[in-house]
C-alpha cells in the first residue's frame, strides 16, 4: 500500500537530516529527484492540480432534458421518459447528433463457420413450468439454424447437439470451424 505523501515527505526530510545524500534518497524511497527536492523544500506536499471541467456534448441540451424530467413528475409511471426516449427526442426534435454509426461487413464462405450456443427456455411440462436448455447451431453464411432441447448443457448435451445438427444439415466438411459463443479463441473442430 502506498505511503501517504505527508509521511513520505517526513521520512525523506528525516533521512536527509541524518546525512543521507540527495542521490541516495530517490533510490531508497523509489521516487524521483524532483519529489525529493519538493520534500526538502516544504513540509506539506503541493495540492493536486484541479482539472478543468469536462465538456459534454449534452451540455447544450441539459435544460431540455431537465424539462423532460420535470414533465415526467406528473406523468404515470409507464409513460415517463427512459434514457433511450430522451436520446430519441433530442435527435428528432432538437437536432442533436447521435454517435457515429459504424458497420463492419462480415463475409463468410458457404459452410465455413457455424456458431453454437445454449440458451434458457421455459416450457410447461405436465403443468409445471420447467427451465430447459436450447442448443442452437447456426450456419454463419446462410443463417440456417438447428435447435434441440436438453435438460442440461454439459459436454454430453454439447456433443449430442452437434451430432443432431450435423445429421440435419447433412454432414460437415473437414477443415471448417465451429465457434462456440462466448469463447475468445477460434478452435478448429474436426480438422
Amino acid at each position: 500500500m502506498p505511503v501517504p505523501k505527508v509521511e513520505l515527505y517526513a521520512a525523506i526530510r528525516h533521512d536527509a537530516r541524518v546525512g543521507l545524500s540527495r542521490r541516495a534518497l530517490p533510490a531508497k524511497y523509489g521516487v524521483g529527484r524532483r519529489t525529493v527536492a519538493m520534500a526538502l523544500e516544504s513540509v506539506w506536499p503541493a495540492p493536486r492540480k484541479q482539472l478543468p471541467a469536462r465538456v459534454s456534448r449534452l451540455d447544450a441540451f441539459k435544460a431540455t432534458i431537465d424539462q423532460f424530467l420535470r414533465d415526467d413528475l406528473d406523468a404515470p409511471r409507464k409513460q415517463r421518459h427512459t434514457g433511450k426516449r430522451v436520446f430519441d427526442r433530442l435527435i428528432d426534435e432538437h437536432d442533436a447528433r447521435g454517435p457515429p454509426q459504424a458497420f463492419v461487413p462480415q463475409s463468410h464462405r458457404p459452410g465455413d463457420e457455424a456458431e453454437v450456443d445454449f440458451g434458457d427456455v421455459w416450457i410447461d411440462l405436465d403443468g409445471v413450468s420447467t427451465k430447459v436448455l436450447l442448443f442452437s447451431l447456426r450456419l454463419s453464411f446462410s443463417g440456417k439454424a438447428v435447435h434441440k432441447i436438453f435438460a442440461s448443457c454439459g459436454h454430453e448435451a454439447f456433443l449430442e447437439g452437434h451430432v443432431h445438427a450435423l445429421e440435419v444439415l447433412g454432414g460437415y466438411e473437414r477443415d471448417h470451424r465451429l465457434i462456440p459463443e462466448g469463447t475468445n479463441t477460434n478452435r478448429n473442430v474436426g480438422g
